[in-house]
């Protein structure tokens, strides 16, 4: 509970209780609690910067963090911020970025090779299974984290396959891959970022097994496999944060259903049709 809402309860229930008593309820502080009642009727002069911003995360579909923010002010409205108090104020506010951060650290994942980046964001592809990308995303419940690798085909945008364990390890690609390989065509390329488990011994005797071609982007470039990443953003916009996902199996139903509608029935502005209607159409 942020300070200030501690701050209004005390100031509601002053008649009924001691200050000294609210404050050490609500674990704030005395100084603090006045502090904020001399400035409570004071003119918010964080509001105009304030609106701004949740213009911009309504509009961006809250996937900037503060240092877009700062730029999109510039660009859109003429106005030159410092980016530590564009942070201030969208903490202030609850208009920071939704979109996803880095996963924890793994131990256990040994990298045994990484690959030359083929693609290069090249991100077109002429035919089916040419180029696909593949990437590791995560889902937050009350009973634990949910890990979700996909493989999504360049050609369609489809999603080929996906797989889902509470797992972040070796076993989760392979099992994806296992899944994808009736699709696997030689000389597939398969793109993902360098990963433990895509540089991993098990990842490589895979592709010399399935006869896909590992491709890898450059090292801290997420720009290099952006379509994997346009994917979860979109699945976790559209989706995920529209629901309050208590157990593991509440979050692999949403995106079971989910990833069908992706597939299905979500038309696509750049084609005008659903990914596997595109697949069917040039079949």
């Amino acid at each position: 509970m942020r300070p200030a809402i501690k701050y209004q309860a005390i100031f509601k229930n002053k008649d009924a209780y001691s200050i000294s008593f609210l404050c050490t309820f609500f674990g704030v502080s005395r100084s603090g609690y006045y502090k904020w009642l001399r400035q409570k009727d004071k003119p918010d002069r964080d509001l105009t910067l304030g609106k701004l911003i949740q213009e911009c995360q309504q509009k961006t579909k809250h996937t900037y963090g503060y240092r877009r923010v700062s730029l999109w002010l510039s660009k859109y409205q003429g106005l030159r911020v410092n980016k530590k108090k564009v942070l201030r104020v969208m903490r202030k506010y609850g208009q920071l970025s939704e979109i996803r951060r880095p996963g924890p650290y793994q131990k256990g994942i040994t990298r045994f090779k990484t690959y030359e980046n083929l693609l290069n964001q090249d991100f077109h592809a002429k035919k089916p299974n040419e180029k696909w990308v593949s990437d590791i995303s995560y889902i937050h419940t009350k009973q634990g984290t949910l890990y979700l690798a996909v493989m999504k085909d360049l050609f369609d945008h489809s999603i080929v396959t996906y797989e889902m364990g509470t797992r972040q390890d070796n076993g989760l690609i392979t099992r994806l891959i296992e899944k994808a390989k009736r699709q696997i065509r030689k000389g597939t390329i398969i793109h993902s970022d360098q990963g433990g488990q895509y540089s991993s011994k098990e990842y490589f005797l895979l592709s010399e097994k399935c006869g896909f071609i590992p491709s890898m982007s450059r090292k801290a470039t997420p720009l290099d496999n952006a379509c994997a990443e346009s994917f979860f953003s979109t699945l976790k916009t559209e989706c995920i944060y529209r629901h309050t996902i208590k157990t593991l199996d509440d979050a692999k139903q949403l995106i079971r259903s989910y990833i069908y509608f992706y597939n299905h029935q979500r038309i696509q502005l750049s084609t005008g049709c659903t990914p596997l209607e595109k697949r069917r159409f040039t079949a």
